[in-house]
């Protein structure tokens, strides 16, 4: 499932491609049609993205949510859309092309949505509720880590598992607090009230610096100048996720750090991947 900063890639990307025109919205595999026809001709006032929800506003206060899921998937481009291929539940297309500055119209833009685990129209009040079920996030400006730590504080649940419910903190996923957590020399079992503030201060911080980066870079790299391949003398990282990482799906390999073996283990179905030195407690 793809993580907070992508969400919020995204948000920008189609602010970028569609914001302040009218669009025309369809859904050729038809699960969406009734949503897609109430969209059509409005205008995208804007976009934003809270935790791993995508959300477009329109005008006359309806806003399209999207939550990809494990198999959603977005792309775009310019031109005249192709012909829809597989099970595409919403295509975005500029209603009319906006001028270009110098004169002649500007590049008309595409987007399908497939596989989607949400996709649907929201009135204020559903957005509202949307919000409020979800824990503040790394990624935005008005985001209040103190809400999380309430939460946190009370609760004898382990620190990965609170990190990961996005009512506690939004966006982030198992790539983002694992890493986290190795940066901070915290076990992904310890309960969460033996974290104490100066420790959730850290490493809120450290997540909002992570995130912030991966949204800048397009990829998640968490590892410090000091362990990059080039600085140990190793080779990079392969993997799908791509970046640079501590103990992300590197059970067996040595750490970066002490060269202790990366643990794996399971909590509450997911995968855990921990260093049983740097994260001794």
């Amino acid at each position: 499932m793809p993580e907070g900063h992508t969400i919020h890639r995204l948000a920008a990307r189609h602010a970028e491609l569609f914001a302040g025109r009218p669009v025309h919205a369809s859904s050729p595999q038809g699960r969406f049609a009734d949503g897609a026809a109430r969209l059509t001709g409005t205008v995208l006032d804007s976009t934003e993205a809270y935790g791993k929800h995508l959300l477009h506003h329109h005008a006359g206060e309806l806003t399209l949510h999207v939550h990809l899921g494990l198999y959603g998937k977005v792309t775009d481009g310019v031109g005249e859309p192709p012909e829809p291929v597989g099970q595409v539940r919403l295509r975005l297309t500029n209603d009319r092309p906006r001028p270009r500055r110098g004169g002649g119209p500007e590049d008309r833009h595409w987007l399908d949505l497939r596989g989607p685990t949400a996709c649907e129209v929201l009135t204020p009040p559903e957005v509202a509720a949307l919000r409020a079920r979800l824990g503040p996030d790394p990624l935005r400006a008005d985001a209040d880590p103190d809400r999380a730590y309430a939460r946190i504080s009370r609760s004898a649940t382990p620190l990965a598992a609170l990190l990961l419910d996005q009512s506690v903190v939004a966006g982030t996923g198992l790539i983002f607090v694992t890493e986290a957590l190795f940066r901070a020399g915290l076990p992904p079992t310890l309960p969460g009230r033996a974290l104490d503030r100066a420790g959730w201060d850290r490493l809120w911080a450290d997540l909002v610096t992570l995130m912030t980066l991966a949204v800048r870079q397009g990829r998640i790299d968490t590892v410090r100048d000091e362990h990059l391949p080039e600085a140990m003398g190793r080779e990079p990282r392969v993997d799908r996720h791509g970046g640079e990482v501590y103990v992300y799906r590197r059970p067996g390999a040595p750490c970066h750090v002490c060269g202790t073996a990366i643990s794996r283990g399971e909590l509450a179905g997911r995968n855990l991947y921990w260093c049983a030195t740097c994260q001794r407690r």
